[in-house]
């Protein structure tokens, strides 16, 4: 039975839809009611699968901001473990007092948890956890062993599943190259998880950071580089698109910050990043529509007044060149605001400036 199980666990690293029946045969064989696999980025989880009876409480947790109010993972940073421990035992009484997840579990019956949190060397966490009904009290020391023999397994499981997760990454690097893009998949931490030759050959337009990151070498274009991709960790919208202007060793260019959503059964994928950059053309000093289409997504009622704009011509009369009336102008210069992520005017011109410049070079 114990051969059994093992293999189980290593046939979900290369199915991940085997995760539910491994879990769901450990969790008989222990007397539990449910159990969960959880995978987090470092930070935040990527990924989640559980049985039935707690399905929409793991589903809540990871897809809302739940994961954000609790306390749980914070203390595992500052209380690492290495085998498989009892709730109650680990985590402060407090801390399982406020935790909703715990107290949405109890609502359901199950009340004695026992789990495990893996780090794996690319940086993920995967956690395993197994619930009791509450008149069924804790789980057997028995279990706890034989779990804890199951756990060399449960980490090399997972990682290889990260190491195919790397893999498609970099099978995506590599069709955009073929498509002649230059390119790099990121994990939402701004780790480089593949980068294709195109982009490796760009030293002076990406360069790398320590712990495997990815900057942008011009100063003025960075800050907005790290803000898209801390936006792409949330679901405000932001602009993920940005100029970069030309310098002696490269063209101006766009480069796009693009999130990627997985098959959302696959409990290793993640919502990762794709950096990849475009020369466009523009004919004159004044951004072309669509150029600022392109870039921000705006309207082309929005494109022109914003090409009027970055021209210096005023709001008022960049609405009467237009034929609008001035309220008309300021709904759409308010919506430019959105769109591009500027707060005032003077921003907004900075901003289109620079997209100004995009031209090729011959």
């Amino acid at each position: 039975m114990a051969d059994e199980l093992v293999d189980r666990i290593y046939e979900a690293a290369f199915v991940p839809e085997q995760w539910i029946a491994t879990l769901q045969g450990m969790a008989a064989g222990s007397g539990s009611a449910s159990s969960g696999m959880l995978v987090f980025d470092g930070e935040r989880p990527v990924g989640v699968l559980a049985t039935d009876l707690t399905r929409e409480v793991f589903e809540e947790f990871a897809t809302t901001d739940m994961w954000r109010q609790s306390e749980r993972l914070r203390h595992f940073h500052a209380n690492p473990i290495s085998g498989f421990v009892h709730a109650d035992d680990y985590f402060p009484q407090w801390m399982q007092l406020t935790d909703e997840p715990t107290q949405l579990m109890r609502a359901r019956g199950v009340g004695w948890q026992a789990g495990t949190i893996i780090p794996l060397p690319t940086g993920e966490l995967v956690v395993f956890t197994f619930e009791r009904h509450i008149e069924d009290g804790r789980h057997s020391k028995e279990t706890m062993s034989r779990w804890q023999a199951l756990r060399p397994h449960l980490a090399r499981s997972g990682l290889i599943a990260a190491r195919l997760r790397l893999e498609r990454a970099h099978g995506t690097a590599a069709t955009l190259q073929a498509m002649g893009l230059p390119a790099a998949v990121l994990s939402h931490g701004g780790r480089a998880l593949a980068v294709n030759t195109l982009l490796e050959a760009m030293p002076d337009l990406f360069v790398p950071l320590a712990h495997g990151g990815l900057a942008l070498a011009d100063a003025a274009a960075q800050p907005l580089f790290a803000d898209a991709l801390k936006l792409s960790m949330t679901d405000a919208p932001a602009v993920m698109s940005l100029p970069v202007a030309a310098s002696e060793r490269h063209p101006a260019c766009i480069v796009h910050v693009l999130p990627l959503r997985r098959a959302a059964l696959d409990i290793f994928s993640q919502a990762e990043v794709l950096t990849t950059a475009t020369m466009p053309s523009a004919s004159t000093m004044v951004p072309a529509p669509q150029i600022l289409h392109g870039l921000f997504d705006l309207t082309p009622a929005e494109s022109r007044l914003a090409a009027a704009l970055a021209a210096g011509h005023s709001l008022r009369e960049a609405a009467i060149s237009h034929g609008n009336q001035f309220s008309t102008a300021r709904s759409q210069l308010e919506a430019i605001f959105r769109k591009t992520g500027t707060h005032k005017q003077s921003q907004l011109i900075a901003l289109l400036q620079s997209a100004a410049s995009l031209k090729r070079d011959h």
